[in-house]
């Protein structure tokens, strides 16, 4: 069961005289719990005389079964890329570990020197990185290049753990890839110190990881002694306006930068203007840059686009200016936008007047103040409508497990305050039926509210048996004292108490 897929191209491409080749079992939906569950796999890895891949994504794979292809991967020291994403669902986290650890000893014994190795979309968290210690830290990841660890949830205790097992041997990773995985500022902060000792990365991708400014200046630091970069995606993070100024003091050393992904930042005007000087300052071959959703203003997303299309042969090199989201002023201020950038304009579809941009301009910084910083006074700002331009702000979030979270941030942050305020007190209640409403995922919902009650920790992905009995045995008791609005939503969900 041989297959050739787009990464044999690239290898065909740096090794022109050899045919790539391996085995690909990607996206068979195999549960493979036993020995003789795995026999597929390991004939194929038998049969192959020059396994170079070997793709086990989508598929899921118990204790027993990891071990059979671990026995069968001893007989391939030539193995370069394991491509093993999305490959334990429906395992318990303890599985996990002993499996991994055992994939990794089959390498080891072989002999094995990867150059890519993809653990994406496996839900492990701090322990599947104990399982995956020895062999990043063994000489079958010595010339590593690649390194996938997406939406792992790693959390603090598994970013310290991963930058401690690089930190053992030296690496030279070309890229980085751990986006979801809410390092937060102490995961950022350990893993930067490993990126200042590499100096070779080209791609570092690490979405929506709730790191602020102090992460963010932390890894700034990094990319500076990295000047081969080309990739950088920091998307739905917390850069604000100091964490893009610390960005701006790295870009004018980034001179191979071609694309920077920093949408949904809050980097607002002060961020964005830091950034436009470093943007100009600097003569990087700049491609692709987003700055959705920002909260920028309008004379601040100009000074952007006049810094990236300073130069003769922007229009030409540029492919995406994406400033969606923000206050770009009326149709005048987009057509001059739009004739500096050329097609790879992406600006909001929006064309009303001036005064309409400026008063939605802010409406949105009013809120987005008090989210940053929950206090009586900013509350009062949003007036008797607070939960609607609350609830309108939030709807901006795509993805449901980020769009669930702000609103339990948001309902905690308001209902916070009902003690000392009736307006709080008045939106508080206004927010819990369209908290319940809003959550397409109803035990992320009750996950999310047990983090912000400090009930769990917050890199823990799921929740004892004791806690949400309690929780069950809390909203039942207090189900007939609620609003009537607010109970006949939350009746809607049994779920939650029952």
């Amino acid at each position: 069961m041989f297959s050739f897929d787009l990464s044999s191209i690239s290898t065909a491409l740096l090794h022109p005289g050899r045919q790539a080749s391996g085995v690909d079992f990607s996206g068979k939906s195999l549960k493979l719990n036993t020995e003789d569950d795995a026999k597929p796999i390991v004939d194929a890895i038998n049969a192959c005389p020059d396994l170079q891949y070997l793709t086990l994504t989508g598929n899921t794979l118990g204790i027993p079964a990891a071990k059979a292809i671990a026995k069968a991967l001893e007989n391939h020291p030539e193995l370069k890329s394991a491509r093993f994403s999305d490959m334990f669902t429906g395992r318990m986290k303890t599985e996990i570990p002993p499996a991994l650890a055992a994939l990794g000893d089959g390498m080891i014994q072989a002999g094995a020197r990867l150059s890519e190795l993809d653990l994406s979309d496996n839900a492990f968290g701090p322990i599947g990185v104990e399982g995956l210690a020895k062999l990043l830290q063994s000489e079958v990841c010595s010339e590593l290049q690649e390194l996938r660890l997406n939406n792992n949830g790693l959390g603090i205790t598994g970013g310290k753990l991963l930058a401690k097992a690089l930190s053992a041997s030296p690496k030279k990773l070309k890229v980085f890839i751990a986006g979801r995985n809410r390092l937060e500022n102490d995961g950022a902060k350990a893993l930067a110190v490993v990126f200042q000792n590499m100096g070779t990365l080209e791609e570092i991708a690490m979405p929506q990881n709730g790191i602020y400014h102090v992460g963010i200046s932390a890894l700034s630091d990094a990319f500076q002694v990295n000047p081969r970069l080309t990739c950088l995606n920091l998307n739905d993070n917390t850069i604000g306006p100091k964490g893009a100024a610390a960005i701006a003091r790295a870009l004018p050393k980034l001179k191979q930068l071609k694309s920077i992904n920093f949408g949904d930042c809050l980097l607002k005007s002060a961020g964005a203007i830091a950034l436009a000087k470093g943007l100009k300052d600097s003569s990087m071959p700049l491609q692709s840059l987003d700055l959705s959703h920002n909260e920028i203003g309008k004379d601040a997303c100009m000074e952007v686009v006049d810094a990236i299309s300073s130069s003769p042969d922007s229009k030409d090199r540029l492919t995406r200016v994406t400033l969606a989201g923000n206050s770009l002023g009326g149709a005048a201020n987009k057509k001059v936008m739009k004739d500096k950038l050329g097609a790879a304009a992406e600006l909001s579809d929006d064309e009303g007047s001036d005064d309409e941009d400026e008063f939605a301009h802010a409406v949105e910084s009013n809120v987005g103040e008090f989210l940053l910083k929950p206090t009586i006074q900013n509350l009062e700002k949003l007036g008797s409508d607070g939960a609607v331009l609350i609830d309108t702000h939030l709807q901006a979030i795509k993805k449901p497990e980020n769009l669930i979270q702000a609103y339990v941030e948001a309902t905690c942050c308001v209902s916070g305050l009902s003690d000392q305020s009736p307006v709080a007190a008045v939106v508080a209640r206004q927010l819990y039926p369209l908290m319940v409403q809003r959550a397409s995922l109803q035990w992320l919902l009750t996950n999310e509210l047990l983090k912000a009650l400090q009930l769990i920790k917050i890199e823990e992905a799921y929740f004892p048996a004791p806690i949400r009995e309690t929780l069950k045995f809390f909203i039942s008791t207090k189900l007939p004292v609620l609003e009537a609005d607010v109970k006949s939503v939350v009746e809607g969900y049994r779920n939650l108490y029952t």
